[in-house]
């Protein structure tokens, strides 16, 4: 028996395997290698270097054994981690990396809780200056709290983690703020390394960001987060949170997910040339290079912004306060890239929740001057802020200094078409912000010989033959507009909301058209309009009320005077199936354009509904068309696509805009390396190469002239030295009558 407990002692690995096989067995093995841990552990926390690929060992062997004595290893997971985090400056890389990978095999054995992992592994992020280990431990974190989430969301671990991130941004936002402008890049650390370079707060923002993207955190926890991350003092916490709500992340290519490695298209058709040939071989290929296609165009596209977290931002006007006020009181700290990502997230927060920070109007006209860096950028800043309920007494004056600084004779082309851009793209938002004599001006452009300045002034002029014909001149107001006046028509001041709509416009084809749909189905007595309203429902992701046992529950009978020829009922099958008197006939459906549909007051309008209205109402326009409606009926079908397309695109797509709609058609644009390069490229087809053409005629490969070509031009002088001329001189009677045969044979053997 002793000796098996010296065999045992010296061969750890063999002892694991017997401890998992029977734990009660071995169990006094197991206290006597736990003594022997815990003596080294309190020699080690004195000299870490002492000993310390033993204790690696001892810790990896409990590590494997703690689920058979969680008893006496209850207090093991709390001396790793405080060795790493109190002792982590002091320890040798591979201790630390052992302490980590065990801490997370203890995790994987269940003896530990997702919280107690993540509290530990949270700091160690900040402090680790190993890559390896910052991405095990980054990798770690992200999988446990997807693993957590993959079935139902685990609200507590959510809550407890969210609580950490929130700790660890908010830990430095009492520091000064720096800046990044000029010589304050290169500002020193002070004593306090960790809270001065933000690295908590960064890391806490990162991991954020990527537990939104991959849709594990979906809820407004997250963006507070990152919200609090835009107020920090370090400005690459600034800039990362920023970067989020813009769309513009810039870890995505850091992401250890292996989704969102390519594929090579070039080693998948090489391994089917190569591997066996199988039935099912070409359908997988083709699945595998549609993937890596679609990837790839995912990859390409435009980056648009973060449209749901700014919808769930928490008092959004208070965000938007301290940001103008973030931008106003650090203005001159401030980089003008880092500027400008403020002004385009305070933009966008104020577009989307339609918010007045007046202030931001006054401070962005100082950099409204065609010379100003980047000035398309904040062109379209200063658009996305304007809104329906922006005080048009704000905007004035920046729409003044905008025609001054862009619209005279003293500018490009290219800056006058911009200018106009951003003057319609402000008031498409809010139409009252112009000046009559200022636009009467402005539209006169429309006469210009650049095609970019004709375009924008011709936009500008068809938006106000829209919104407010008044303000233009009567020979610019165009047909429809003058005919609308003449009727009445006038655009409703500042201030002033629109009558109570009588009708939805162009419901009376919805109402035709499922009129036509039931005389068809007129002789199926089964079909149900309950079944048909849940048809219309399918696919549409909408919340029901499962309470509500009956549609008829909650209404009351009451008498209508006057209204005899209305009649309101809860289902369509009601009017189809009750008995009509004698005599009576079923009415034919009204042509009437004019008439009012009561298809809503009958019909709970479903999204299939209206998006089968929209296809009527497009297909009606096209009908127009064809029978010669003339031009209002082509611009009604061109507002009409308009619509479908932004629709399908999104809510956000009609509230921001790019740099490409402020400076318009360009007669050329910049190009890039990669256009150049394909231009060269296009340029040398069907083009002799450069250099020297000798020895390259007529032959139906390029190369350069052989060795016999050259020796034919060599000089007498260097022939008469060589290997080849001495050598003929010397040979041999036989030796010249062998070459005098070997010559007769190949000349024979090359006529025939």
């Amino acid at each position: 028996m002793g000796g098996r407990g010296v065999l045992l002692t010296s061969n750890l690995p063999q002892l694991q395997n017997l401890i998992k096989r029977d734990p009660a067995a071995y169990k006094e093995e197991f206290l006597q290698q736990w003594n022997h841990y815990d003596s080294i552990r309190q020699i080690f926390q004195i000299n870490p270097d002492e000993q310390a690929q033993h204790f690696r060992e001892l810790v990896s062997f409990i590590s494997q054994v703690a689920q058979c004595y969680p008893k006496e290893t209850k207090d093991f997971p709390s001396h790793l981690s405080t060795l790493l985090l109190d002792n982590y400056g002091t320890l040798m890389p591979d201790t630390r990396k052992t302490l980590v990978q065990n801490l997370v095999m203890l995790r994987n054995k269940d003896v530990i809780t997702s919280i107690e992992l993540l509290k530990s592994l949270f700091p160690l992020l900040s402090r680790t200056t190993s890559s390896n280990l910052r991405a095990f431990i980054r990798k770690t974190i992200l999988s446990d709290i997807r693993t957590a989430n993959l079935r139902t969301k685990n609200h507590k671990l959510n809550r407890a983690v969210q609580a950490m991130l929130f700790t660890m941004v908010e830990r430095g936002m009492d520091a000064e703020v720096i800046g990044d402008k000029g010589k304050l890049r290169s500002a020193g650390p002070t004593s306090d390394k960790t809270a001065n370079n933000g690295e908590e707060a960064m890391w806490a923002v990162i991991l954020t960001k990527e537990l939104w993207r991959k849709r594990i955190w979906t809820d407004a926890k997250p963006v507070s987060i990152v919200a609090l991350g835009c107020f920090h003092p370090v400005m690459k916490v600034q800039s990362a949170s920023i970067h989020f709500f813009l769309g513009s992340d810039d870890e995505k290519e850091d992401s250890d997910d292996e989704e969102d490695e390519a594929p090579d298209v070039r080693a998948l058709h090489h391994r089917r040339e190569v591997n066996k040939k199988r039935r099912g071989d070409d359908k997988k290929l083709q699945k595998q290079l549609n993937a890596a296609k679609q990837k790839k165009y995912n990859k390409n596209a435009s980056t648009t912004p973060n449209f749901p977290a700014l919808q769930l931002l928490n008092d959004p006007q208070t965000f938007a306060e301290k940001l103008y006020d973030n931008l106003s009181r650090y203005d001159k700290r401030f980089s003008l890239e880092h500027k400008i990502l403020i002004m385009q997230l305070l933009s966008r927060v104020m577009g989307a929740h339609k918010l007045c920070v007046l202030s931001f109007y006054t401070y962005i006209v100082k950099y409204l001057a065609y010379h100003q860096l980047r000035v398309p950028s904040i062109l379209v800043a200063l658009a996305q802020s304007v809104h329906d309920l922006t005080p048009p007494d704000a905007l004035t004056p920046v729409v003044q200094k905008i025609a001054a600084e862009f619209v005279h004779p003293g500018v490009g082309s290219e800056v006058i078409a911009a200018g106009i851009n951003s003057i319609r793209e402000v008031c498409r938002r809010q139409p009252w912000a112009m000046e009559d004599d200022l636009l009467g001006d402005l539209v006169e452009y429309r006469r210009s010989r650049d095609k970019a300045v004709t375009a924008a002034a011709r936009g500008l002029l068809q938006l106000y033959r829209e919104v407010n014909p008044g303000m233009l001149k009567r020979r610019e107001r165009g047909k429809d507009a003058s005919i609308g006046m003449s009727k009445g028509g006038q655009p409703l001041p500042f201030g002033h909301s629109a009558d109570a709509a009588v009708d939805i416009e162009g419901l009376m084809l919805l109402e035709d058209h499922l009129q036509k749909l039931r005389e068809e189905d007129m002789g199926d007595a089964d079909n149900d309009g309950e079944d048909d309203e849940a048809a219309a429902w399918e696919g549409w992701d909408v919340e029901t009320d499962s309470d509500s046992e009956s549609e008829s529950e909650g209404w009351i009978d009451v008498d209508s005077e006057g209204d005899d020829n209305v009649e309101v009922s809860d289902s369509e099958d009601e009017r189809e199936s009750a008995p009509k008197p004698p005599g009576e006939t079923e009415p034919e459906i009204d042509t009437n354009p004019n008439r009012i549909s009561t298809l809503a007051t009958t019909k709970i309008l479903t999204p299939a509904d209206f998006a089968l209205l929209n296809d009527l109402r497009i297909q009606a326009a096209t009908k127009a068309i064809e029978s010669g409606g003339g031009s209002r009926a082509k611009r009604k079908l061109a507002t009409l696509e308009a619509n479908k397309k932004a629709m399908q695109a999104g809510p956000s797509d009609g509230t921001f805009i790019s740099e490409n709609d402020i400076l318009g058609p360009r007669k050329k644009a910049k190009a890039d390396y990669a256009e150049r390069i394909a231009s060269i490229e296009k340029g040398r087809e069907g083009r002799e190469k450069y250099g020297s053409l000798k020895g390259k005629k007529n032959k139906e490969s390029p190369s350069s002239s052989t060795n016999r070509e050259k020796a034919r031009n060599k000089p007498i002088m260097m022939i008469l030295s060589s290997g080849a001329v001495r050598g003929k001189k010397k040979a041999s009677l036989r030796e010249k009558q062998q070459k005098l045969r070997a010559h007769i044979e190949r000349a024979k053997k090359s006529y025939h």
